[in-house]
C-alpha cells in the first residue's frame, strides 16, 4: 500500500514546489513505524555503477542495522519527479544527491531538520562537511556522505621533457601553461597543444563553476556573506577583478586555453585532456579511473593547486544525506545517515575501482590510504581539507552560477569586452537574484 508523507508546509499550485517550514521540522505529525521499509533515491544512472554501489552500501546497513531499504536511481529530471512526489504528498524516505541542492530542497519545505544527538558519528565529520549541510538559518537539514575537490592534473610527460618543475604559484602555473602551448611539449613539430583544459560553456554554469577554483585562490568572491544570512555581490571587489583579468589573460593573451573551450562542458574538455591536446587539466578524482585507462597512469600527475594571490582554496563538492519530510520512520532515516558516514559506511562507499559511491571520505577517522593505497587519492583527500571550500547554502545557487557563468563565458568569449563594465552589471544582477530570494544585505 502506497503510504502516505504529511509536508508541513503548503504547496504551490502553479510550481509545485512547497514553501518553508516555519513553524517546526516538517513531518512530525507522520505516524511512525521503524519496521516500515526505506525508500531511497539516488541522483545517478539507473543500472550504472553509481547504483549498484548504493545497493552495496545500502546492503551493508540493512546488515548491520536491520532496517530495509528499497533503492532506486534516477538521473534524468530527478528534481521534477521529486517535485511530482512531493505534490502527492509522498516523498521518499532518503534522497541521496548533490550537497548544492540543500538550498532548493529546504527552501521548498521538502527537508526534516537532522538531530545530530541522534546520529553519532556526526561527531567525526570533517568541519566544511558538516557546515555543508547546514541551511542559511544555520541548522543542519544534510550530511555529507562524499566529497570531492579539486587539484591540477599535469602532463608528466610533457613537464620533464620541458624540463619543468611543478607549479608553486600562479606565475608558474602560468609559464608552465604558455610553455605547453608554443614548445611543442607532445614532439610532433606542430604547435597543436594547450596549455590548459578549461570547460568554460554556460551549460549548466560551468565557467563558473571552473573559474571558483582561481576566484577563491585569489581572495574574490561571486557573493559575500554579511551577517545573519545575508549577502551582497562581489565580483567588482579588486580581488575579483584580478582575478578575471588574470585568468582572462591566460586565454586573450596567452592563448593557453584549450581552442573551443567556450562552448565546451566537461566532456569534450575531458576528451581534450586524454587526446593529449592540453597539458593541465583542474578537476576532481571522479577522472582518475577514466584517464588511466584512456591516457595512462604513467602520462600524468596529480598536485595540488599552486598557491594565487591569496591562498590555494578549491572548489569542495560531494554528495549528502538528505532525510526528507513526512517519513513514518524517522528512526531509519536517522540510522542510515548515521551508518552513511560512519566508518564501516564510508569504507563501503569507497570499495572499488569504479562503482565507488563515496569519493572521499568526509569522516576524519578514515585514513583513505587504507582503502586506497593510492597516494593520488591521499593528495586530493589533503587538499579538500586543507583547502577545499563548498558553495554557500543560499536558497538557490542555481541562478548565481548560470548568472557569473554567462559573463566569466562571454569575457572569455570577446576579448574587447570591458571586464570592470561587465563584472559591474553582473554585479546589479546578482543583487537582484538575492533581493528575490531573500537574502540581500540592506
Amino acid at each position: 500500500m502506497q503510504r502516505l508523507r504529511w509536508i508541513s508546509a503548503g504547496l504551490l499550485a502553479s510550481s509545485l514546489v512547497l514553501t518553508s517550514c516555519t513553524s517546526g521540522p516538517a513531518g512530525v505529525n507522520a505516524k511512525q513505524d521503524s519496521t516500515s521499509p526505506l525508500e531511497l533515491w539516488t541522483r545517478t544512472k539507473p543500472g550504472g555503477p553509481g547504483e549498484q554501489g548504493t545497493l552495496k552500501l545500502a546492503k551493508a546497513f540493512e546488515k548491520a542495522t536491520g532496517y530495509k531499504v528499497k533503492v532506486t536511481a534516477i538521473f534524468d529530471d530527478f528534481e521534477t519527479k521529486l517535485q511530482q512526489r512531493a505534490a502527492q504528498r509522498n516523498l521518499p524516505d532518503i534522497v541521496m544527491n548533490d550537497v548544492t541542492q540543500l538550498g532548493a530542497m529546504h527552501s521548498q519545505g521538502l527537508l526534516r531538520e537532522i538531530d545530530l544527538d541522534k546520529v553519532k558519528n556526526g561527531k567525526n565529520l570533517i568541519g566544511q562537511s558538516l557546515d555543508s549541510g547546514k541551511s542559511v538559518d544555520g541548522k543542519q537539514y544534510a550530511l555529507p556522505y562524499s566529497a570531492q575537490a579539486s587539484a591540477l592534473l599535469i602532463r608528466k610527460d610533457w613537464r620533464q621533457k620541458l624540463k619543468l618543475g611543478v607549479p608553486q604559484s600562479w606565475a608558474d602555473f602560468a609559464a608552465m601553461a604558455k610553455d605547453f602551448t608554443t614548445k611543442d611539449p607532445d614532439g610532433n613539430g606542430k604547435q597543436d597543444t594547450a596549455g590548459l583544459a578549461a570547460p568554460l560553456s554556460t551549460k549548466r554554469g560551468y565557467a563558473s563553476w571552473y573559474f571558483s577554483n582561481f576566484l577563491w585562490a585569489a581572495g574574490g568572491d561571486f557573493i559575500t556573506e554579511s551577517g545573519k544570512g545575508k549577502y551582497k555581490p562581489a565580483m567588482t571587489s579588486k580581488a575579483s577583478v584580478e582575478a578575471m583579468q588574470w585568468f582572462r589573460d591566460l586565454g586573450c593573451q596567452a592563448k593557453a586555453v584549450q581552442p573551443g573551450s567556450v562552448t565546451m562542458d566537461t566532456p569534450p574538455t575531458n576528451e581534450t585532456f586524454e587526446a593529449g591536446k592540453a597539458g593541465m587539466y583542474v578537476v576532481g578524482p571522479y577522472m582518475l579511473p577514466r584517464f588511466d585507462e584512456s591516457l595512462g597512469k604513467d602520462k600524468y600527475e596529480v598536485v595540488p593547486m599552486p598557491k594565487g594571490p591569496k591562498d590555494a582554496t578549491v572548489l569542495a563538492e560531494g554528495g549528502s544525506v538528505y532525510l526528507m519530510a513526512g517519513s513514518e520512520n524517522q528512526a531509519g532515516q536517522d540510522a542510515f545517515a548515521d551508518y552513511a558516514v560512519s566508518e564501516p559506511g564510508q569504507k563501503t562507499g569507497m570499495e572499488g575501482d569504479t562503482g565507488f559511491v563515496v569519493q572521499l571520505p568526509v569522516n576524519k577517522t578514515v585514513n583513505i590510504s587504507q582503502v586506497r593505497p593510492d597516494p593520488r587519492w591521499k593528495t586530493y583527500s589533503e587538499v579538500y581539507q586543507g583547502s577545499g571550500r563548498y558553495a554557500p547554502s543560499i536558497p538557490n545557487w542555481t541562478p548565481v552560477r548560470q548568472a557569473t557563468a554567462d559573463t566569466v563565458n562571454a569575457l572569455m568569449a570577446d576579448c574587447s569586452l570591458n571586464i570592470a563594465t561587465k563584472l559591474a552589471d553582473l554585479d546589479k544582477q546578482l543583487a537582484g537574484i538575492l533581493k528575490e530570494q531573500g537574502i540581500a544585505a540592506s
